[in-house]
């Protein structure tokens, strides 16, 4: 795409993600390489779903002013480091999506072997520490994971994901939040079932023929707990003897047997429906 291209691909990023309801006022940030030494983003202080071409700025990888009457975003930094650390990612897209959020807010990660399609195209998605937004925190806190990860929860703040291009950045900002949201169903209705941990290997072995690029493998088992979140993924898949569904730990398959939710699942469920009902 050419620079005038570009500039409308962010409106309909924006569009779409006000549309859908994951930023809300004046939230979240996008940007895209121009070419090797300039960015464009989202300039600070304008709802998502309401920009024009002209508003978008242009700055060097250092975060400097080239072009445009508005300043870029807020967050800029955090958007900074994600070019800095992967020099394959060519978008960024930051945003509220209510339910991952929600996610976010409880410290409760998506890193639970339980959709194929997850696990094929995401692998897992994690939560970057708490940094206070706008901050140098948020770089440092987002440093962590991000050589291994597209997506990423951001703690009490929303996600980010990353592509090689603004569309392919933004789809994975969409299966996030309907990760999230299959998940918290799951878990209320008694528990999801996970994905084996050979279905796993399963399924990243069709990565290849699918086409699917991903930044890092997925941590081999036994070292789930301590993998290097900057050189594998961390995903929760039991061993079986074969097979490959296997039952939520904190319970049967009665569908008549007592749901319990942890605090941290009890807030979550709680600020999604606050947001939903906003």
């Amino acid at each position: 795409m050419n620079e005038t291209q570009l500039r409308e691909a962010i409106v309909e990023v924006g569009r779409r993600l006000y549309a859908r309801g994951y930023t809300a006022s004046n939230d979240g940030n996008i940007s895209t390489r121009l070419d090797d030494r300039r960015l464009l983003m989202t300039p600070k202080s304008v709802c998502k779903g309401f920009m024009s071409a002209e508003m978008m700025v242009v700055t060097d990888l250092d975060g400097k002013k080239l072009a445009g009457e508005r300043d870029p975003s807020s967050e800029m930094q955090m958007h900074l480091e994600v070019y800095r650390q992967r020099p394959d990612a060519r978008a960024v897209v930051h945003a509220h999506p209510p339910m991952a959020t929600g996610f976010a807010v409880a410290g409760i990660p998506l890193d639970r072997a339980v959709l194929a399609e997850v696990v094929t195209t995401l692998g897992s998605v994690p939560i970057a520490a708490y940094a206070t937004p706008s901050t140098k925190e948020l770089p440092e806190a987002v440093r962590q994971y991000v050589k291994a990860h597209d997506g990423m929860l951001l703690a009490n703040h929303g996600a980010l994901t990353l592509g090689t291009d603004l569309f392919a950045a933004y789809y994975k900002m969409e299966t996030i939040e309907h990760f999230a949201h299959i998940s918290l169903v799951a878990r209320l209705l008694g528990g999801e079932r996970l994905l084996s941990r050979q279905e796993v290997d399963r399924l990243q072995g069709l990565r290849g023929m699918y086409g699917i690029a991903s930044p890092a493998p997925i941590c081999p088992p036994g070292d789930a707990a301590l993998g290097d979140p900057a050189s594998c993924q961390t995903v929760f898949a039991p061993e079986t003897d074969g097979a490959r569904l296997v039952g939520d730990p904190r319970g049967g398959s009665d569908p008549d047997r007592e749901i319990r939710l942890t605090y941290r699942e009890l807030t979550a469920l709680i600020e999604a429906a606050v947001r939903e009902i906003r």
